[in-house]
């Protein structure tokens, strides 16, 4: 209700009833030849205050109310199949887990977005989409496997060998999404669909495919997020040691 009712009903009534009817106007009340430049100043200042004042914000808190709830959600469904979090971490150990999960996972996608602009767009959209197939199928399991105990490494580790059960899994999800043109939109699609995701991630069995190599697709992100994480650690232990 939050994510398509509210907010993405918004938007299509703002850019299908609210616009057309506010050009009409303009084009109905105005001189003979001086609507359309007065919408053409019009559309965008409409266009830029209901982004600024509505979208904007509402996007930013439904980020937020979207990542308690997924949580909320996870835990759910994790104690109805197999009781409580395996693991009882620090609250320090999370926030750092997270963090490195929200890196890691930015620099793939990232990577994914590079990797499409190959000069051949059919190869390059292909491997576009790959990533984001694994991207969403980690989004989805990360709940699962954090709860279980299973750091970062193991669960790329994890991606990368049974890539080929992964890249069905999060294929719904990478496909439905990239339909709509707006990010916004492709962000409140995502927001309604992934909750079954979840759910389906933590009642899942991972199909293991003997005789796949393992596909290193996390490679380049691990060594750019060591690369990162080195360079921040070390200027912060350079800072600690000045008087």
């Amino acid at each position: 209700l939050l994510n398509g009712a509210v907010f993405w009903s918004s938007i299509f009534v703002f850019e299908n009833v609210v616009l057309p009817t506010v050009q009409m106007a303009v084009l109905v009340f105005t001189q003979e030849g001086s609507g359309d430049s007065l919408w053409t100043f019009t559309e965008p200042v409409l266009s830029f205050a209901f982004s600024s004042l509505w979208v904007l914000p509402f996007f930013l808190l439904s980020k937020i109310v979207n990542a308690i709830w997924f949580q909320d959600i996870a835990d759910l469904a994790f104690r109805s199949t197999q009781g409580r979090p395996l693991v009882n971490l620090s609250i320090s150990i999370m926030i750092a887990d997270t963090v490195i999960s929200i890196v890691v996972e930015s620099i793939f996608l990232i990577q994914g977005k590079v990797i499409s602009l190959v000069p051949i767009q059919l190869l390059g959209s292909a491997l576009n989409l790959v990533h984001l197939c694994l991207l969403h199928a980690l989004y989805a399991f990360e709940y699962k496997w954090f709860s279980q105990g299973l750091e970062l490494h193991k669960r790329l580790d994890l991606i990368e060998t049974n890539w080929p059960y992964f890249l069905g899994f999060g294929l719904p999800l990478a496909v439905i999404t990239s339909l709509p043109k707006s990010p916004v939109v492709a962000g409140c699609v995502f927001s309604i669909i992934f909750p079954l995701f979840i759910v389906a991630g933590n009642q899942a069995s991972v199909y293991q495919s003997p005789g796949v190599p393992p596909l290193n697709i996390f490679a380049p992100t691990i060594q750019i997020s060591n690369a990162v994480f080195s360079n921040t650690f070390t200027r912060f232990n350079k800072n600690e040691k000045r008087p």
